[in-house]
């Protein structure tokens, strides 16, 4: 049966067999790891190009990079305060309520997508001297904050696009058009990073336009990518979604005060939550920095090595959300457990399998980004450290996306305050000073198997589910 037709199932409160249980949560985990994927290999592959450029333009990009993440979080959790509400109208089948939350979205997301922008153009000057980076990386990595601060609307639509479509049961479009990102992203960049040059390819020599800007081309040529994207899924959503098709109906796209009302309670504690683990990896570059640029370089590149690894548990956490959403808007609690507890477990086994590839490949996946032999050492030995703590942290990965799934943002909002800030901070800021960088990564592997452990224990409870 295709995914839909498992959908249905549950809405239209059928009994599910394991199996197809098991099936669905595959069909629908597969396409959103391979989104995920794609979206951290662009990711790899800007940290790869600007990493020929030298140590202080990878730098550049590092000590910003936990801030763009905290601005690139906290428009995942507006799109996701709206788009929950719509997994719970169409599990319900009223299909024509989540097409109202569908238009007040696009309404409300877009406002703040360009407050929120105009607010990191405004601290781009100010924010690598706020995060204690060597002044010799300043002017690059405010440049690339503002350019990316540019682009917010864009990437707020993008992402409320795709996680409507996820909720809706969709997961493909999205994925498919990860993936068309991630290839422009590339061809943009191999564009505008190099200046013009002359390459050789099967015995002849070619002559290359390029811009030559270096680490500001990486901000503009993953901004175009995300424009073009954003454009087709948003065009896909509006006139070619079977759930969410706006032009089968008018109606209003003002925004009520009830979705208003629910929206904030599911996305405000998401936002705060990205918030915290943000501004707690705000805190380790201000950690790292005093370190030196090597360890700044080999921080970033080890963060984004990471992400190969874990990104296909938030592919898993979609899913997560979708089942959970769905059979909790359909009233069926018995299902709802039964999926947190098939895409929790999936998700360790995964996230397990990768870590033991990342402890192995580890000098050849910093070996692509970085031809410094300090940097390339310090690389591998943070992964090899963050390695063993791949499973727990997939457990607090897929389990948050079961509780955002029911609606349930608070509590595990608290948990992940405590957890990094508590554990993660203080154990780094212990350990630094005696050993290092890696001190700091022995840190965050502590803490993300105790993060792992409560979330465990949450997702066992009954609470969560009310």
């Amino acid at each position: 049966m295709e995914s839909n037709d498992l959908l249905l199932l549950i809405r239209k409160g059928e009994p599910m067999t394991l199996r197809q249980q098991l099936s669905l949560t595959l069909k629908l985990s597969i396409p959103g790891i391979m989104a995920q994927l794609s979206s951290i290999v662009m990711q790899y592959i800007d940290a790869a190009m600007v990493g020929s450029l030298g140590a202080e333009a990878s730098a550049s990009i590092g000590l910003v990079s936990t801030t763009t993440w905290l601005f690139g979080g906290s428009c995942t959790a507006a799109a996701t305060g709206f788009s929950v509400q719509v997994a719970h109208a169409i599990g319900a089948g009223d299909m024509q309520k989540a097409r109202s939350i569908l238009r007040q979205a696009l309404v409300a997301v877009t406002i703040f997508g360009i407050l929120w922008g105009m607010t990191g153009m405004l601290i781009s000057g100010r924010l690598p001297v706020w995060l204690g980076g060597d002044v010799s990386i300043h002017h690059d990595a405010s440049m690339y904050f503002l350019i990316y601060a540019s682009f917010l609307p864009v990437l707020q639509l993008y992402i409320l696009a795709g996680s409507m479509l996820r909720c809706s049961g969709n997961v493909r479009v999205p994925s498919l058009l990860s993936v068309l990102m991630c290839v422009l992203d590339v061809v943009f960049n191999f564009f505008l990073i190099f200046p013009s040059r002359e390459l050789q390819c099967l015995g002849h020599t070619f002559w290359v336009p390029g811009a030559g800007w270096g680490v500001e081309g990486a901000a503009l040529g993953t901004g175009l990518a995300e424009l073009c994207s954003a454009a087709i899924m948003l065009w896909f959503l509006c006139s070619r979604s079977k759930e969410l098709l706006l032009t089968k109906e008018r109606g209003r796209f003002r925004p009520t005060y009830t979705t208003l009302k629910h929206a904030i309670r599911i996305g405000l504690p998401m936002g705060i939550e990205h918030a915290v683990i943000c501004g707690a990896q705000i805190m380790t570059t201000v950690i790292v920095a005093p370190l030196g640029i090597l360890s700044i370089a080999a921080n970033s590149f080890a963060i984004t090595a990471e992400s190969l690894c874990y990104m296909p548990g938030y592919g898993i956490a979609d899913a997560a959300t979708t089942l959970v959403g769905q059979s909790f808007g359909a009233g069926r609690k018995d299902l709802t457990r039964r999926f947190a507890y098939i895409t929790v477990f999936l998700g360790m086994i995964v996230m397990g399998v990768m870590g033991i590839i990342m402890y192995i490949g580890a000098p050849l996946i910093i070996g692509t980004m970085t031809p410094d032999k300090e940097v390339l050492a310090l690389g591998v030995m943070a992964l090899r450290i963050e390695a063993f703590a791949e499973p727990m942290f997939a457990a607090a990965i897929v389990a948050y996306g079961v509780f955002v799934g029911a609606g349930n943002t608070v509590i595990p909002c608290l948990m992940n305050f405590f957890s990094i800030w508590a554990v993660r901070l203080t154990l780094a800021s212990v350990l630094a000073p005696v050993m290092g960088l890696k001190g700091v990564w022995l840190a965050m592997c502590i803490e993300l198997c105790f993060r792992g452990t409560i979330f465990l224990i949450r997702l066992k409870g009954k609470g969560w589910m009310k």
